[in-house]
């Protein structure tokens, strides 16, 4: 069975890592683990992922995209048909065909077609619509989601938004903070992830992310609180422990380079 890198999902799916990571995290798929644990996804995870992202393009809540890409990923064939395989949604009922089998997966409001080509991984959007209904924090965090592959500047202003309707949406705050700083924008991204912890407390991945800001920044010793603070919060984050490994390294600081990378190890072992 084929599998697909982050590069080659992200040349294929035009998604930017950041909404990867969070398609990935929101429980839509489970890649596998390759070499130096990174991910690898079947055909079916990026026949999932496109859905999700195009459904939340469409402003489909996100509690309805979950169900229906439960069942569209339970229901999904484990060999692609040399047909190829597409799915529309039109009126109240989503409908999966393969060859010239059709079945119905979860229902929801919306109208969206598009088609997959299974030699390629492409997917193509063929006509997504949008809910007639006033947007909310998480419809703002779902098409910041959708947009930021090619309009960075619309996915950070989405973001805002989701934040504005509710400052505690960890996702959103997260999304804008990475948003920022992919775009060059640091110290912004620094007031981003700053907020975010006032805000929504403690949380692990923005007390990371804010870390992997200031050592890009070049504020190593702060870097190093950083993770410090992040690996408090948890200590089973892998990531947490390589960088801040790498960090200590830089830092003249072997005996916990040690220590960090061991715990890295551990914390990976079995997931290669």
């Amino acid at each position: 069975m084929q599998q697909y890198g982050v590069r080659e999902v992200e040349k294929l799916l035009q998604l930017p890592r950041s909404t990867l990571r969070a398609l990935v995290k929101a429980g839509f798929v489970s890649p596998a683990r390759g070499t130096r644990n990174a991910w690898l996804f079947s055909f079916q995870d990026l026949i999932v992922l496109r859905t999700a992202q195009a459904l939340a393009a469409a402003n489909v809540p996100r509690s309805r995209i979950t169900r229906s890409m439960k069942e569209l990923r339970r229901r999904l064939p484990a060999a692609m048909p040399l047909s190829g395989l597409s799915v529309g949604a039109v009126g109240d009922r989503v409908v999966v065909k393969e060859g010239s089998r059709q079945w119905q997966a979860e229902s929801g409001q919306y109208l969206l077609a598009f088609e997959g080509d299974p030699a390629s991984g492409a997917l193509k959007v063929i006509a997504p619509q949008s809910l007639d209904r006033a947007p909310g924090a998480e419809d703002w965090f779902e098409r910041g989601l959708a947009v930021e592959a090619h309009d960075r500047g619309a996915a950070i202003e989405a973001y805002e938004r989701a934040i504005a309707a509710d400052p505690a949406h960890v996702d959103a705050r997260l999304n804008l903070g990475s948003a920022l700083h992919d775009a060059g924008r640091l110290q912004e991204a620094e007031r981003a992830y700053r907020e975010a912890i006032e805000a929504c407390g403690d949380q692990p991945l923005l007390l990371y992310n804010l870390a992997v800001l200031l050592e890009d920044m070049g504020r190593k010793t702060e870097a190093f609180e950083a993770y410090k603070f992040a690996l408090r919060a948890d200590p089973g984050l892998a990531d947490g422990h390589y960088n801040l490994a790498l960090l200590c390294d830089e830092l003249r600081r072997p005996m916990e380079a040690i220590r960090h990378m061991a715990q890295y190890r551990k914390l990976t072992r079995g997931r290669r």
